[in-house]
């Protein structure tokens, strides 16, 4: 377990009071799993580029996907609703692209749907009735509908992990805060390009859009908000 009320602080919130503690009812959480797909574990054919990414990688091997399998886990067996967004385009020639997604370079993405290297990785597939958005956007929520499928659903707090920290990751939480859901940002479930960027975005996002824990911090979240 973390001490999540003080770490993760930027500037602003250096001298702030500790946050009260958090609560998630089962019934009205979510956990969203954000853009772990085969494409992001790809290794490069340029022995300097596999070289740069290659801890990454390692990050995603070791740390992220076995701890997010865990908190599938535990979310499903609490009952929490587990939610998975990845991009992927509708179109083959992907026409459907936002502009951030046909600009060149690293954000060029074109993932037609149902191609192998666009799907969710095996170690953390969707089972069941599970609800996977397609999104074409950094943000999972103004990409697709599942703001009204956790309105519907009765969600109000939103539990996410996935990746890249500073991008798809920030913008979706900045979206739900934007729209008055709660949410809670597990550090040791997500990363970004580097570790430097990835603490950076955040201390940026922490306290104002999220709050910050790992997946140490979540049963007794979960265990509060049963009783």
């Amino acid at each position: 377990m973390s001490n999540w009320k003080v770490n993760w602080r930027s500037f602003y919130y250096q001298g702030a009071d500790e946050p009260d503690d958090i609560v998630l009812p089962p019934a009205q959480t979510a956990l969203l799993v954000i853009d772990i797909q085969n494409t992001y574990l790809e290794v490069p054919d340029d022995r300097d580029e596999a070289a740069r990414w290659a801890p990454f990688r390692a990050r995603m091997n070791d740390t992220v996907i076995p701890n997010t399998a865990r908190l599938m886990h535990l979310a499903r067996t609490s009952g929490v609703e587990v939610i998975f967004a990845r991009i992927a385009c509708l179109k083959k020639d992907g026409r459907d692209r936002s502009l951030s997604q046909k600009k060149p370079g690293f954000n060029y993405l074109l993932l037609p749907k149902d191609r192998a290297d666009s799907q969710v990785v095996d170690d953390l597939a969707p089972m069941g009735d599970e609800i996977t958005v397609i999104k074409t956007t950094d943000s999972a929520l103004t990409g697709t509908n599942l703001r009204l499928i956790l309105r519907n659903m009765g969600i109000s707090n939103v539990i996410v992990a996935g990746i890249f920290t500073d991008q798809c990751i920030s913008s979706t939480v900045r979206s739900l805060a934007d729209e008055s859901f709660n949410v809670v940002v597990v550090e040791d479930c997500c990363a970004a390009a580097t570790k430097e960027l990835h603490q950076h975005e955040l201390e940026v996002i922490n306290m104002i859009y999220c709050h910050v824990v790992t997946s140490g911090d979540l049963p007794g979240f979960l265990a509060a908000g049963a009783k």
